[in-house]
């Protein structure tokens, strides 16, 4: 199995148990995250709504943005549609949808995860959804 087969096998049985548990299978992702990971979300951020969207260069401080997201909001659904990898990179393009606990909204955005990996570990993730519709949700 090529590498790219391999990255593309780990994050299919990652996303389905993200799927099936509704968000609780955060420890999963951890054991594929390099210690130094570059995590990026698109709203970077600039959306106090949702400030955990934002960078992260470190395992250890990645933990808070699952545990805002978690806390915060209930997953509906995380839906891949498909993936496409070349090299060390795989693409994730997908749907999800979130209802916010306290305002009780729900949104649902297209999703597209970039991610890269070195020897079996993810070191670069990075987001892109409609952080609109997150914004409007959560407030």
């Amino acid at each position: 199995m090529s590498s790219e087969q391999q990255n593309v096998a780990i994050l299919t049985e990652l996303y389905r148990r993200w799927h099936e548990t509704r968000g609780r299978s955060v420890n999963d992702w951890f054991a594929i995250i390099d210690d130094r990971i570059q995590f990026g979300s698109l709203p970077r951020g600039a959306q106090p709504a949702i400030a955990f969207a934002t960078d992260y260069d470190r395992k250890e401080t990645l933990r808070s943005y699952f545990t805002a997201l978690t806390d915060g909001w209930s997953m509906n659904h995380y839906t891949v549609d498909e993936f496409i990898a070349q090299g060390d990179a795989v693409v994730m393009r997908g749907r999800m949808a979130w209802t916010n606990k306290a305002t009780g909204k729900r949104f649902d955005s297209p999703k597209l995860d970039f991610w890269r990996f070195r020897d079996g570990k993810a070191i670069e993730f990075y987001e892109y959804f409609d952080t609109a519709a997150a914004t409007a949700a959560a407030v």
